[in-house]
């Protein structure tokens, strides 16, 4: 049985959730979701804990702060000019928006507080700080995925 080894392409569904069992992502009734393993594409303590897996393994995993959506950093709450935001959008405290870099990347930003002048962001992920659950079954496993870009 072919087993998840590191830089693996993996083809699985997944539920990502709180440890209070509220789920904020899940694919299990739609198309499972492939990634390769070493890319950064998911959190490092969930391709950790997806080592060794095999096809058609199920398993729950709870994932803390330091290896998945980091800690909370005080410096990445800023004071934005409301001027800086669309005029026609609704700004509320727990709205999560996403923010240009100077680099073209987005990131989300979670509205903290809103006065006339300035808005209140928290640019941390909105998971930071928090222990995540991951619900996993791997459907399928290539452990060559150079070779089986060759044949196409």
């Amino acid at each position: 049985m072919k087993r998840i080894e590191r830089n693996s392409v993996v083809t699985l569904h997944y539920r990502l959730g709180l440890t209070d069992d509220q789920v904020l992502e899940d694919n299990f009734d739609d198309e499972p979701m492939t990634v390769e393993l070493g890319r950064g594409e998911m959190a490092e303590g969930l391709e950790l804990a997806l080592l060794g897996l095999g096809e058609g393994d199920e398993q729950t995993i709870d994932i803390g702060p330091d290896l998945a959506f980091g800690f909370s950093d005080e410096t990445l709450i800023r004071m934005i000019p409301r001027a800086d935001f669309e005029p026609t959008l609704e700004l509320e405290p727990g709205l999560i928006i996403e923010f240009a870099t100077d680099d073209g990347d987005t990131l989300p930003g979670t509205i903290l507080d809103v006065g006339d002048d300035f808005v209140q962001v928290d640019l941390n992920h909105p998971l930071a700080g928090q222990t995540v659950r991951y619900s996993v079954k791997i459907v399928t496993i290539d452990n060559d995925p150079a070779a089986t870009e060759i044949l196409h």
